[in-house]
């Protein structure tokens, strides 16, 4: 059966019923009446209506006027706003009345403007993207009066926005005539905004949004700005706000999803920023021709007027005024953008804010999404590290305890998600965790999920009551929200979240008992009043990224949690468990290999230091550039190596790729030796990676480096000169790097033969277009950037450059002609004429796309780090599933113990349970690594040698039953009684080992002979030591000699068989005895002797 995990109110249908309440408000303003009750044809015949009046909507606000003209066919007139004749013919009454019939439709729309104006316009129809073009400056051929022009396409042809120039409520700087000019203006008029938020500490959203609404407010002198934020159901919250003082704040202040409805929202995704100058201006219509059968869409013009619902809105706020700009970030799930919010501002007057003053607020949000996606995004990794702990230390639990280890232990699954309570549901079985429903009510969901939403693999909701669990009431305020995820067919993993328990203030809620609508026509919420609400029944919402952690350790249990199955664990360690080792060991060692070699042989410097900043990698391109050999520079600390102006970048680069941070694009500068001391220093762009071992401990760092020495002479000498550029930037040497240049206005003046290699576009091409927009831009134009906040990003180095703040190492990435992908270091410097006076910006590009070699480099360095953690998930799953079969055997033998046994019968039991503590002791050996150093932690419990002989021979009989030979144990009673004290398991594991490779290597019908010769020692007063020599004897050849050479030296290449007799080698050192093999004529023998503590008599 396919499952997926469902969650309550997705946001699709979310987005579907908000948008018929958003219809069904806007029908009752327009009607004067409650529309409700009506059949769903009606229902969708009015929510039909009601979009097409938002988007097909023909009035404008009366403080400019709209043409409408064919594209491409001669400027033909298809529709225009009431108020154009007026507006663009000239003002005298008599010659209005005797021109007015010129103005008509079908009229070749050119003729209305001065030629200088139709070369513009023309100019701007030919432009692929005409957000590059606006606002073009065009005057009318009647009056002469100036107006910006904003242009934007439709089906049917342009829509052309004609405003005013200038505005008495906001003074701004002249600026010459021309598109790059207006731009440039725009931003430099946010360019100390920018500057602002660029310069603000990291994690503090809050702040964020307060110097935004700040800058807003001093840029556009509105009487309130403010940062309006959508929550995940779409209501709206004020979270910053700067206002006039005598005005009364709405900071804290909530407001329904319908106050901004879904329509609106769409639209602001395409048009980001929204003018209102005055909402009692009675609008104008837009005629069109008749011959056009559809209703022309105006939704994308400046000049779109307020529907009479929204006008009323705003009277009600006591708002004339607005200016509103879209807040976009990244939709990781969708892809593209998506609304986080809204700056708004209000102003109680008439306020126009001209075209270019709005750009600049629209360039400044785009910068504020850069900056908020990157807080958003910091605040998500943060979480998912969290979870991602979690769950490491939830999956070392199922490993050593499963299954109810992830509810019993600490920590548990609370953990894992905020919550305030969690349940396990398994076999019947009910484990709970803090705040829950009873047992009783638990089932009762369990049941309920099972018959209503059998098709999915679990559900999420903040309110059981709406996601229409019948028994949601019982569960009060303390169980509201639930998220579930079934782990088999019957059984769930529960989390509990209460109620929210907190007063929310409405801003006018439209519900408030004191709020009373005129009784002759329905009002779009007449009062807004702070109206506080105390929310119940309804919890936090659950976050993606919670229930991308609850559906990861899903897929885990689900695979856990089996029926259980007495398979033979013993041959599934060894046949499952050592494959997989080596087969893991060989491919690693292949790997590695190669990877060693590549990087030997790269033709860009790679160097490697340990965990203590200690040299252990160096290749032949770091000698050849530094001029230290290897032997040199082994073993010693890198620092030493750094000149003394790179030690603080250096130190601190190291110290956080050991913490795991790998930092990229550092510069630093390494001293030289020999003949290359003359040449001075050697400057590198360097990237670290993080060494890590299958535990993922950092280990090591690893610096991959690119030499940009001979670049950084060039560009040195070229930002000294002060006078004459072009004998760099002309240069043909393949020294000079790329560079590429703007004018004072943003237009690309310079593009050197360098930067026509690497892009594939000739300077002929570039030369004189706009470098934002126009060579770099987001559409196929010439130099394709991968985001719009990729060109942003662009557009603040450059204006920071303009401004005199040089820009060091800036990653920037663009496609050439060909569609390939070139990453670049980007540095910008302000250029200057002879006066000092800033004349536009040079750009260097240091490209730092890696090799051929580095690329098989990085490549091998990847598949050894996924074969290795590939290998890892595989030995933790073969674990957990030798451990179910072991849960049945344990259960089994607890049923056992608990009847009436004979001794023989009970020696049995205990030596079947010795085995299987055994197998879990081995299977616990998660880190090799502390067996084969040394340092493995040993128990020590009371034992008899009787009942460690007892386990060993019961795991020789199979094999030695199978080859027809004779298992032998020469040991008196007396030697099988005597307690000892030590680690029972680990000398089991180690004798069962040999005893095993001795009947592996017996020729069949022979024999094998086990036995202990102990030897008690007096070492003081009450003192003694047990001093034991076992011996497992066995006719014929013996082991191979390969085989117990790899039982004491350590060989990546060992074979299964050596490992296993390698690892017990060590094990028998951490116990502090010794091991040897010896063959004599006809027999072989394994002698093991170490020193064991006695129980005394009167202990025993």
């Amino acid at each position: 059966m396919a499952w997926s995990m469902k969650k309550a109110g997705g946001g699709k249908e979310r987005v579907i019923a908000q948008t018929r309440e958003d219809a069904k408000l806007d029908a009752e303003f327009e009607q004067g009446q409650s529309v409700e009750g009506q059949d769903e044809s009606s229902e969708r015949a009015r929510v039909n209506t009601y979009l097409q009046r938002i988007q097909r909507g023909m009035e404008i606000q009366p403080l400019g006027c709209l043409l409408v003209v064919a594209d491409g066919q001669g400027f033909a007139l298809l529709a225009h706003s009431d108020n154009a004749p007026e507006i663009l013919q000239s003002h005298d009454h008599q010659e209005q009345e005797d021109q007015h019939h010129v103005l008509t439709i079908g009229m070749d729309a050119r003729t209305l403007f001065s030629p200088a104006s139709v070369a513009e316009l023309e100019k701007a129809a030919a432009s692929a993207d005409l957000q590059l073009v606006n606002p073009l400056l065009v005057r009318c051929a009647s009056s002469g009066w100036p107006f910006y022009a904003i242009v934007h396409r439709i089906e049917a042809g342009l829509v052309m926005d004609l405003e005013p120039m200038t505005s008495p409520d906001v003074q701004m700087p002249a600026c010459p005539p021309g598109t790059s000019q207006l731009q440039m203006q725009s931003y430099r008029l946010a360019s100390r905004a920018i500057s602002r938020l660029q310069c603000l500490p990291g994690g503090d959203i809050a702040l964020l949004c307060q110097i935004v609404v700040q800058e807003v407010r001093e840029l556009t002198g509105y009487d309130r700005v403010m940062a309006y934020r959508f929550h995940d159901d779409d209501h709206g919250e004020v979270v910053a706000e700067m206002l006039r003082p005598d005005l009364e704040p709405y900071l804290g202040l909530h407001y329904p999803a319908t106050d901004i409805p879904q329509a609106s929202r769409f639209l602001f995704l395409k048009n980001r920023v929204r003018m209102i100058c005055d909402c009692r201006a009675p609008a104008v219509k837009v005629r069109q021709d008749k011959r056009v059968v559809q209703v022309l869409s105006i939704s994308g013009s400046t000049l779109r007027a307020p529907d009479g619902c929204h006008a009323q809105y705003m009277a009600n706020m006591g708002s004339i005024a607005s200016l509103v700009m879209a807040v976009t970030v990244s939709n990781s799930e969708e892809g593209g953008r998506r609304l986080w919010g809204l700056v708004v501002c209000h102003h109680a007057t008439p306020r126009f804010v001209p075209y270019p003053l709005r750009y600049a607020c629209e360039f400044l949000m785009q910068v504020f999404g850069v900056q908020l996606n990157k807080e958003v995004e910091l605040a998500a990794r943060l979480r998912e590290r969290h979870i991602l702990r979690t769950q490491t230390v939830l999956c070392d639990m199922l490993l050593r305890d499963a299954p109810v280890g992830i509810v019993t232990k600490t920590p548990n699954i609370m953990d894992l998600v905020k919550c305030d309570g969690a349940a396990l549901l398994y076999g019947k079985r009910l484990w709970l965790l803090g705040t829950t429903p009873t047992e009783a009510q638990i089932q009762e969901i369990g049941d309920w999920l099972l018959e209503h939403h059998r098709d999915s693999t679990g559900l999420s909701t903040d309110s059981l009551a709406e996601a229409g669990f019948p028994g949601a009431a019982s569960l009060g305020d303390a169980v509201c929200g639930m998220a579930a995820a079934r782990i088999t067919a019957k059984d769930f993993l529960f989390w509990f979240r209460s109620h929210t328990a907190k007063e929310i203030k409405w801003g006018g809620a439209k519900h408030d008992p004191d709020d009373k609508d005129d009784g002759r026509i329905m009002h779009p919420r007449s009062s807004f009043k702070a109206f506080l609400e105390v929310v119940k029944r309804r919890s936090i919402p659950w976050e993606d990224v919670e229930m991308d952690a609850i559906h990861s350790l899903q897929l885990i249990l689900r695979d856990s949690f089996q029926e259980i199955d007495d398979n033979d664990t013993k041959a599934m360690i060894y046949a499952g468990l050592n494959d997989l080792k080596f087969q893991g060991m060989n491919e690693l060692s292949s790997v590695t290999n190669e990877m060693v070699r590549l990087i030997e042989t790269a033709t860009v410097p790679i160097l490697a230091v340990d965990a203590d900043g200690l040299i252990n990698g160096w290749n032949i391109k770091a000698a050849e550039l530094t001029g230290f050999s290897v032997d040199q520079v082994i073993g010693k600390p890198l620092i030493d190596l750094v000149e003394e102006e790179s030690i603080g970048i250096a130190k601190n680069t190291l110290f956080l790729a050991l913490q795991g941070e790998e930092e990229q694009n550092v510069e630093i500068k390494l001293k030289t030796f020999g003949a290359q001391e003359e040449t001075g220093s050697v400057v590198l762009i360097i990237n670290a990676c993080s060494s890590k071992d299958l535990k993922d401990n950092v280990v090591g760092v690893c610096f991959i480096a690119q030499d940009v020495t001979r670049q950084k002479v060039v560009m040195d000498k070229f930002t000294r000169i002060k006078g004459d550029y072009r004998a760099i930037v002309q240069n043909p040497s393949p020294l000079i790097p790329p560079i590429f240049g703007t004018d004072e206005y943003g237009c690309c003046s310079e593009w050197n033969a360098a930067m026509e290699k690497l892009s594939g576009w000739q300077s002929n091409e570039i030369i004189g277009k706009m470098l934002v927009g126009g060579v770099f831009g987001v559409h196929p134009i010439c130099c394709q950037l991968k985001s719009q906040d990729a060109l942003t990003k662009l557009s603040i180095v450059l204006n920071n450059a303009v401004t005199g703040q040089e820009i060091e190492k800036f990653p920037f990435s663009f496609f050439d002609c060909h569609g390939k992908n070139i990453d670049t270091l980007l540095s910008a410097n302000k250029r200057m004429d002879a006066e000092g006076r800033i004349t536009g910006v040079f750009c260097f590009l240091h490209v730092t796309s890696p090799s051929p070699e580095l690329q098989q480099a990085l490549q091998a360095q990847r598949r050894s780090e996924q074969t290795a953690i590939s290998r890892l998930r595989e030995l933790a799953y073969i674990r957990q599933e030798i451990r179910n079969p072991m849960y049945g055997i344990m259960f089994t033998q607890k049923l056992m113990e608990s009847t009436t046994l004979t001794e023989v019968q009970k020696q049995i039991v205990q030596t079947s349970t010795l085995c299987q503590q055994q197998l879990v002791k081995i299977l616990d050996d998660l880190d090799l690594d502390s067996i084969e150093d040394g340092y493995l932690e040993l128990d020590t419990v009371e034992f008899t040698l009787g009942t460690v002989f007892d386990a060993v021979i019961s795991q020789g009989m199979m094999l030695s039953r199978a080859k027809g030979l004779q298992l032998l144990c020469d040991s008196t009673e007396e030697i099988k009684t005597i307690y000892l004290f030590g680690d029972q398991l680990r000398l089991q594991q180690v004798l069962s080992e040999f005893l095993l490779n001795a009947l592996q290597f017996t020729p069949p019908e022979g024999w094998v002979e086990i036995k202990v010769i102990p030897n008690k020692k007096h070492l003081g007063t009450g003192l003694h030591i047990m001093h034991l020599e076992f011996r497992i004897t066995h006719p014929g050849q013996g082991i191979p000699d390969k085989l117990i050479k790899e039982m004491f030296d350590h060989d990546q290449d060992m074979s299964r068989e050596g490992l296993g007799l390698h690892i017990c080698h060590k094990l028998v050192k951490i116990m502090n005895g010794e091991v040897q093999y010896c063959k004599e004529v006809g027999r072989s023998s394994f002698i093991l002797t170490l020193e064991l503590p006695p129980v005394q008599s009167e202990e025993q």
